[in-house]
């Protein structure tokens, strides 16, 4: 998901996606330690994308406040 996308959402979605983007990390940890990970460029695509989601929100709660 793009910057300008995730600007676009509510924070509760934002929050939402976020969560959802740490429970695909994980799953994707524990495969790797299982030696059944098929793309590990994932793992660090999740990890932009995560730091990317809370900027964004991290921003939009500075702004409301």
């Amino acid at each position: 998901m793009k910057a300008k996308d995730i600007r676009e959402l509510a924070p509760t979605e934002i929050e939402t996606k976020l969560r959802e983007t740490r429970e695909a990390l994980l799953d994707l940890r524990l495969k790797k330690n299982a030696g059944l990970v098929e793309k590990p460029h994932q793992l660090r695509s999740l990890r932009k994308e995560i730091a990317r989601l809370e900027t964004i929100l991290n921003e939009k709660q500075t702004a409301a406040a």
